[in-house]
């Protein structure tokens, strides 16, 4: 299949030529008819195949018949860095239509949001809690949305968003198409998906590709080695396109000036850094500036960069759905990725839940040449454990820590298409 038998209007037609893109993925092979035919869709999708443009390009198509000016697709996403992704999806499928998108998040000023909003826009890619708190405002009208498309809506309900989410949707015009896309689908986004979908196609592409492109090892460590754990592995593998995830934005920030100090071109993307320095980070990282890009979870939903050969989990994820779509960062796009995660004593039991989903165990591995009997300091716990001894589980270790909102109430910007 190839895109012209779409049959876009010539002016989608050179969006996708100018963006480079040859034959349709899997996923939009089976979901662009759909749209097209203005039905709604339950899409399970990991990152990497395709999902952005998928529902971008029918959704440039359907708005071109209709008057322009007026925001009548909206966006939902959980993070300013894909709200950013597909806002530049749109301006470059887009560029030779006369359609205009918008981003709107916070941690910025609302001038430039406000005047694009004066201005018309045809599409708005929104973070939740900034869309709610211009909703009501009545800074933004809604009222001729006639595509509503929910992007990583899992991840949205892991970061507390689905109470706001369920307060815009019934804020919406009930006549609507909506797209709904998930990497997976835990009970509660189930029952969203059931309350706002009406008679949705399913198009379900990648669900188990990360045991197809991605090979997994383990490492069990103490805690207090894995710095120098990861310092000697970055040394083994010799590669410019290393992602590194850590639990908390403290770990990752200290991690990244570690690295920087032992040699390695390194950025941190956390949630405590402005918009500007996230955004900074993550251009360099994509131009090669930085080879090694240490990230916490919530900011790195955006993280589009085709070629990451690894994913380093420094710290165990905290559900299996976070280390899915954490390894989802390699292996993409037919490309092969191997994924490490360090491990202590305490992750067993998650361990055993992503082996579950995997299908198999993952094996377990030591680092040659890599001292783990270095010393330790004095009050360390794991100073005379052997790295593979269990130790009595923590009565909390497998709770979900608490999500939080980087998006709600600082501000949100807009960035329309020329």
């Amino acid at each position: 299949m190839q895109f012209e038998q779409f049959s876009f209007n010539p002016s989608i037609n050179a969006g996708i030529k100018n963006a480079g893109y040859t034959d349709p993925t899997p996923i939009q092979q089976q979901a662009i008819p759909v749209v097209l035919k203005k039905q709604d869709i339950l899409g399970l999708a990991q990152t990497g195949t395709g999902k952005t443009a998928a529902f971008m390009l029918p959704i440039l198509q359907l708005l071109g018949a209709g008057p322009a000016g007026h925001i009548r697709a909206l966006i939902i996403v959980p993070t300013r860095e894909l709200a950013e992704q597909i806002h530049q999806t749109a301006v470059d499928l887009g560029k030779q239509t006369r359609l205009r998108s918008a981003t709107v998040y916070g941690g910025v000023s609302k001038v430039p949001q406000l005047a694009a909003l004066r201005r018309g826009v045809d599409i708005v890619v929104a973070c939740p809690g900034r869309l709610l708190d211009l909703m009501n405002e009545n800074a933004i009208d809604l009222s001729q949305v006639e595509i509503l498309v929910l992007d990583e809506a899992d991840h949205m309900c892991d970061m507390g968003f689905l109470p706001d989410i369920r307060r815009i949707i019934k804020r919406l015009p009930a006549n609507r198409q909506t797209l709904f896309f998930a990497a997976t689908m835990p009970p509660e986004i189930r029952n969203l998906a059931d309350s706002i979908l009406h008679n949705p196609v399913t198009v379900q592409i990648g669900m188990i590709a990360p045991t197809q492109t991605v090979s997994h090892a383990l490492y069990p460590v103490p805690q207090l080695l894995k710095p120098a754990l990861v310092v000697s592995i970055l040394r083994e593998l010799n590669s410019n396109r290393v992602l590194v995830f850590t639990r908390t934005k403290h770990r990752a920030r200290n991690l990244a000036r570690k690295l920087e100090k032992e040699g390695f071109r390194t950025a941190a993307l956390q949630g405590n850094m402005s918009q500007n320095q996230r955004q900074a980070a993550l251009d360099g990282f994509r131009s090669g500036r930085f080879d090694v890009l240490v990230a916490t979870d919530i900011v790195a939903r955006g993280i589009d960069v085709s070629d990451i050969t690894h994913v380093i989990n420094f710290d165990m994820p905290d559900t299996v759905d976070a280390y899915i779509h954490r390894i989802g960062r390699t292996g993409r796009a037919q490309a092969t990725g191997k994924a490490f995660t360090f491990c202590v004593p305490e992750d067993e039991s998650m361990i055993r839940d992503i082996e579950k989903v995997l299908g198999r165990k993952i094996a377990r591995e030591r680092l040659p040449g890599f001292d783990y009997n270095q010393a330790l300091p004095q009050n360390s716990p794991d100073r005379t454990r052997p790295v593979n001894m269990p130790r009595r589980p923590q009565a909390n270790s497998q709770t979900r820590r608490p999500a939080h909102r980087p998006d709600r109430g600082a501000g949100a910007r807009i960035a329309s298409t020329k």
